[in-house]
């Protein structure tokens, strides 16, 4: 499959480094989800190694990269809270011949939040960075590859699922829909990641806020994209995810968009993303 946005080039952008990416806002509806699966899909079509961690209980994520229930058998809950080793949960996404794994979620990660409830429960909030510190040792013992990109779709909350996500990330992807409530939501989360720098992951990074849902049409997107391009500056990607109904529609039929109609105006947007995503990661590792 070919994508115009993707060309030979971007491949020359692979990181050699696993980057571990928590793609969270609080705030439901902003593309959260839709950002990892085509994301993802973007980064696997050039050739980068991809996993996505589906961190939600409603398991949009898994269901969207064509992997239904019955075909979850371990998930992210087994990892967290039974043990279960990354790479016994690990499964291939059903993406017609692009190469991407997923760690797939489902509604037992409801529980996790009361049944880590207790302070006295050990290092709660650092089960996943310490699920993916023993793959990675693991795997290194054994001379294997590792990926390059992990990506993490948060659930729409400031739970203990998204503190595990948040701890164990390099860095956050923000979805900014272009809507009036946007930049309150986004003052929140920023108050929570400066939390987490301070108390649980010192290193973590705002990877950047990409806007979702702009319609150019609507005055509003238009404010929106001024008032948070004013405020963040070179955090706030270029590219823009425009309202889409084909991104829309794709989930419903266990697809990414970009395998579901890559021709679509969100399709070309997230090829966009993801190949603007590698630009600044050769740029950062030549600085």
């Amino acid at each position: 499959m070919e994508f115009s946005d993707l060309t030979d080039r971007a491949r020359m952008h692979r990181v050699n480094r696993e980057r571990i990416i928590a793609i969270a806002n609080q705030k439901g509806g902003v593309g959260k989800t839709t950002t990892a699966i085509n994301l993802g899909t973007a980064l696997a079509a050039v050739g980068e190694r991809v996993l996505v961690f589906d961190l939600d209980p409603q398991g949009n994520a898994s269901t969207g990269l064509g992997v239904p229930p019955a075909e979850r058998r371990h998930t992210t809950y087994d990892v967290l809270m039974r043990g279960t080793p990354i790479e016994e949960a690990t499964v291939s996404a059903n993406i017609a011949d692009i190469a991407l794994d997923l760690i797939p979620g489902d509604v037992e990660l409801s529980a996790v939040e009361l049944e880590l409830a207790s302070a006295q429960t050990p290092r709660r909030n650092f089960r996943l960075r310490d699920a993916t510190a023993q793959h990675r040792e693991r795997r290194a013992l054994k001379g294997e590859d590792g990926y390059d990109y992990v990506l993490i779709d948060c659930p729409p909350s400031l739970s203990t699922l998204t503190l595990n996500a948040l701890t164990a990330a390099d860095s956050v992807l923000i979805p900014l829909q272009c809507e009036f409530f946007a930049l309150e939501g986004l003052t929140q989360l920023m108050h929570t990641i400066e939390a987490v720098r301070a108390s649980l992951n010192t290193t973590l990074e705002i990877q950047g806020i990409v806007l979702t849902m702009f319609d150019a049409r609507n005055n509003l997107s238009e404010q929106v994209e001024n008032d948070v391009r004013g405020h963040f500056g070179a955090k706030v990607f270029n590219t823009m995810i425009p309202r889409n109904v084909r991104l829309s529609e794709a989930p419903s039929h266990g697809k990414p968009a970009l395998i579901y109609d890559h021709r679509c105006p969100g399709s070309l947007a997230y090829a966009r993303l993801a190949s603007e995503m590698l630009q600044r990661a050769r740029q950062q590792m030549a600085a």
